[in-house]
């Protein structure tokens, strides 16, 4: 009996043991990709290794991370977000039609782009909890159907001749530091404050962990869930208008592709596609990281075609890494 009770103790110390090695894993393993993309690419070219070119890769890897974060909490509650790239583009095209055609106060234009963007993820979320439509389908139709918004709204062409206080955004600098980068930081921290320091950040772990058991336990998992999408629309609609100063006009077709970055840096950032599990500031590191492959390739004079092949494999890449992370750690 004794063996036995000996035998159960060895038995889960083991586990405990295998459990605190997986964690350790699962936390450090964002970082060891960025670090040999760096080293690699520093070898590969010297102008890489400079101060400018990493304020350059942050200045570009902006909207992308501020997308990425309303893309981290969707994903951490067991959902995924297809619409992100079309509700940044409908969102841009609409505060630009504000300023442009209506004559709106660029700040009032803003808010309202910022008011459409949280409503259309509120709608999206409506139609997933009371329709009962799947994540991925609801969002991939929304993606089509919010674009088509955007054309109507834009009448298919560009919108340009946006105020310059709006353009500084997405240009401009305070001491050498990319406006767009503060941005993101700004939002990001907005998203881990949410979701370590509040009770609705305690729910979505909650949800994407399992979703019967958060019913159970009294949250409201539809009202929780329909709350995450309409955080990611507001994200959209605060990278559309670094999207504006970027281009220096609006187009429906500015966040084509964009919704697939998002995921790839949240997923390779450590948060599992199956929910539960993740962090803002893995998703930093995500970031950062598909920031760095993007410039790094432009470096090496990599063609676009090839760069399109490229980003595929680490889509797939990543996926399966998740994959054997969650396989590995049961």
């Amino acid at each position: 009996m004794q063996s036995m009770d000996l035998n159960m103790n060895q038995h889960e110390k083991a586990q405990v043991k295998k459990k605190s090695m997986m964690h350790y894993i699962n936390k450090i393993s964002p970082v060891i990709p960025l670090l040999i993309l760096i080293v690699y690419m520093a070898i590969a070219n010297r102008e890489f290794f400079t101060l400018s070119n990493f304020l350059n890769i942050s200045k570009q890897s902006s909207v992308m991370g501020i997308l990425a974060i309303g893309q981290t909490m969707v994903i951490i509650a067991a959902g995924i977000d297809l619409a992100v790239g079309s509700v940044m583009a409908l969102t841009g095209c609409i505060t630009a039609v504000a300023i442009i055609n209506w004559g709106v106060n660029p700040v009032a234009a803003v808010l309202i782009g910022i008011v459409c963007g949280v409503i259309t993820g509120s709608l999206i979320g409506l139609i997933i909890t009371k329709i009962k439509v799947q994540d991925f389908i609801a969002t991939l139709g929304a993606l089509t159907a919010i674009q088509g918004f955007a054309l109507l709204t834009s009448g298919g062409l560009p919108i340009s001749g946006l105020p310059q206080g709006l353009l500084v955004i997405g240009n401009g600098n305070i001491a050498k530091i990319p406006i767009s980068f503060l941005v993101f930081v700004g939002v990001a921290l907005l998203g881990w404050v949410i979701l370590k320091h509040t009770t609705f950040g305690r729910n979505v772990y909650a949800l994407g962990g399992n979703r019967e058991a958060a019913w159970v336990s009294g949250i409201n998992v539809n009202l929780t869930k329909t709350l995450v999408y309409a955080f990611s629309g507001f994200c959209a609609s605060i990278a559309s208008i670094v999207m504006l100063g970027r281009l220096n006009s609006a187009n429906a077709l500015m966040g084509d592709g964009m919704e697939l970055l998002s995921i790839s840096a949240v997923v390779l950032g450590g948060t599992s596609l199956f929910g539960g599990a993740g962090a803002i500031g893995g998703t930093i590191i995500g970031v950062i990281t598909m920031g760095t492959l993007s410039n790094g390739l432009n470096f090496l004079d990599i063609s676009a075609f090839w760069q399109k092949v490229i980003l595929g494999l680490v889509i797939i890449t990543v996926v399966a890494l998740d994959t054997f992370r969650r396989r590995v750690s049961k």
